[in-house]
C-alpha cells in the first residue's frame, strides 16, 4: 500500500505532502520549528525507504517563503539523498519555487544546485 502524509501548515512549520502513489513530494510556507529533526522525521524516514526501493521517478516541489539554518541543513541533507539515488534508471526532479523579491530563497536554492550532479533542478521563479 502507498504511502500517504499530509501535514497541515502551522505559524512555524510548513505544509507537507507525500504521495507515495505518484511518486510526489511537496513542502511549502515557512519552517522555524525549534525542533526540525523531529517534525520531519516521517518524511525523512519515508525518503530513505522510497529512495532505496526500485522507484522510476520522484518529483519535489520545495516552495519555502522562510526556513532557519536548521531547516536549510535538512533540506540540504535531503536533496543529498535525493541526488546521491538518482540515476538514469530512477529520475529525481526537484523544483525550487519562490517568488522574484525572495533573495534569500533565490541564493538558497543556486547554492543547492550547485552541489547536486544527478537531479533535474528547476529554480521557478514567479
Amino acid at each position: 500500500m502507498a504511502v500517504r502524509i499530509e501535514k497541515e501548515r502551522t505559524g512555524s512549520t510548513p505544509y507537507i505532502l507525500i504521495d507515495e502513489e505518484k511518486g510526489y513530494m511537496k513542502i511549502e510556507g515557512e519552517s522555524f520549528h525549534e525542533n526540525v529533526i523531529a517534525f520531519f522525521a516521517d518524511v525523512n524516514e519515508w525518503l530513505d525507504t522510497y529512495l532505496e526501493s526500485d522507484f522510476e521517478s520522484l518529483t519535489f516541489d520545495c516552495a519555502m517563503e522562510y526556513f532557519n539554518s536548521s531547516t536549510a541543513k535538512l533540506l540540504f541533507n535531503i536533496l543529498i539523498s535525493m541526488d546521491d539515488n538518482a540515476s538514469d534508471e530512477k529520475k529525481v526532479t526537484v523544483n525550487w519555487i519562490t517568488n522574484s523579491d525572495n533573495d534569500i530563497i533565490i541564493e538558497c536554492g543556486e547554492d543547492f544546485q550547485e552541489e547536486l550532479e544527478n537531479v533535474e533542478f528547476n529554480l521557478v521563479i514567479k
